[in-house]
């Protein structure tokens, strides 16, 4: 599908929904309103406040400091997950001694570990960056350690015959092997880098936009709660735009379906 195309068709779901939004908040059918504006709001007041928090510049102190927590816990996870991610891999050994506790460990529920985060680490941004962290970091690992155990073994054999050695090995074979597998899991992995900043500010935060969401549900502000999730929304949308940039980039090597070269 041309890419113009794509982009019309996606930018027509996006004016349907609001319209039929903005109609069932705001127009009767058999009598009555199917989406009372009191518990639903609608997209022009959504707007509004939108507009309003960005004509006064108040939000940009909030946005700033959610987009330090999540970069933070981004890039910490991340790359925790891929440093263990190919070690265990690499250690079957290792792997499989730790293995149970891995499992222990990532079943456990993040919304308890954030009062235990923000007792350790107090209110400030380390507490949401820890939170994050937990959430992004296990899914890089089993991405990344799959990716590693999925290469090729023919495509090991040979390099062993051609007298490669372990660090040649990891760079030339289990790493391009690995990339595609990564960047799958840090389109995941930004959204939850975002939702642990979120949700430790929800709980406990003297700013961010998890704590103008809790702000405006406190006071019944149903309008600047659906403002602060758009916002949100957009935020993790162009974070994720940037990691596809990079993705390109790295990638360059692999080969393009055929419906993404139509696209192009």
């Amino acid at each position: 599908m041309p890419r113009l195309k794509l982009l019309t068709l996606q930018f027509l779901v996006a004016i349907v929904a609001l319209a039929l939004w903005q109609v069932l908040t705001t127009v009767p059918i058999a009598g009555r309103l199917l989406l009372p504006p009191f518990f639903f709001s609608t997209p022009v007041d959504v707007a509004k406040q939108v507009i309003a928090w960005f004509a006064s510049g108040m939000i940009w102190k909030h946005l700033w400091i959610t987009l330090q927590e999540s970069l933070l816990a981004f890039v910490i996870g991340s790359l925790a997950g891929v440093l263990v991610g190919f070690w265990f891999a690499r250690q079957p050994r290792v792997a499989a001694v730790f293995d149970p506790y891995v499992k222990m460990v990532n079943a456990l529920p993040r919304v308890v570990l954030a009062p235990i985060f923000t007792l350790w680490l107090g209110l400030g941004i380390w507490s949401k960056v820890a939170l994050g962290v937990t959430l992004v970091f296990f899914v890089v690992f089993f991405n990344v350690y799959q990716g590693v155990k999925e290469t090729s073994a023919t495509l090991v054999d040979n390099a062993r015959m051609l007298g490669m050695s372990e660090r040649q090995m990891m760079r030339h074979v289990f790493w391009p092997s690995a990339l595609s597998w990564m960047f799958s899991s840090l389109h995941t992995a930004i959204g939850f880098a975002v939702v642990g900043a979120v949700v430790g500010e929800y709980l406990g935060a003297a700013a961010g936009l998890g704590y103008l969401i809790q702000q405006a549900e406190g006071t019944f502000d149903v309008a600047g709660v659906f403002a602060g999730m758009f916002v949100l929304s957009v935020f993790v949308i162009l974070i994720d735009l940037a990691v596809s940039l990079v993705e390109r980039r790295l990638l360059v090597w692999r080969p393009q379906p055929s419906g993404a070269q139509q696209a192009d």
